[in-house]
């Protein structure tokens, strides 16, 4: 069984934004740790991105996975059963299109639960996530969201 740690964080909202993630294997001495950090970004689409992150880090198929997260966007969309909804309605009028069909795709990879863990509240790998997403939006070098930055233009240019 693997557990993954996912936190996202954004700075504005829209802002620069990054996601952080701490995977282990239970019952190994195996701990990852990853992180990347956003121009502009919004925070749903920080916490969506670490869990598909975390999942896409996953070489094998079929492995039982927690995903512990303190974004109720997150986990209530796939614990309650919304996104399969909006898969059939093809994300009508629904925001972070791109990342739920890259979600659904490592998603069926795998056996996924999701557990809900109160934020800012002492736990260590959720601390550790909330850190590395925070670094993450202040480094020099931070990517761009193009799956934000396409769905916020009108005409094609980029709305900066």
């Amino acid at each position: 069984m693997v557990n993954i740690y996912t936190d996202g964080a954004c700075r504005g909202n829209p802002g620069k934004g990054g996601y952080g993630i701490v995977m282990e294997w239970v019952g190994k001495p195996y701990r990852k740790e990853f992180s990347q950090g956003y121009l502009k970004t919004t925070n749903n689409r920080m916490e969506l991105l670490a869990v598909i992150v975390g999942l896409e880090q996953l070489k094998k198929e079929g492995l039982e996975v927690i995903v512990f997260s303190d974004s109720k966007y997150v986990v209530d969309s796939v614990e309650k059963g919304w996104v399969f909804n909006w898969i059939k309605k093809g994300f009508k009028n629904k925001k972070n299109p791109d990342l739920w069909k890259r979600f659904i795709k490592v998603y069926k990879k795998q056996q996924v639960r999701f557990q809900w863990i109160k934020g800012h509240n002492d736990h260590p790998q959720n601390e550790r996530c909330d850190a590395l997403a925070v670094a993450a939006s202040y480094e020099q070098e931070l990517l761009i969201d193009e799956g934000y930055e396409s769905s916020n233009t009108a005409d094609g240019k980029l709305d900066i």
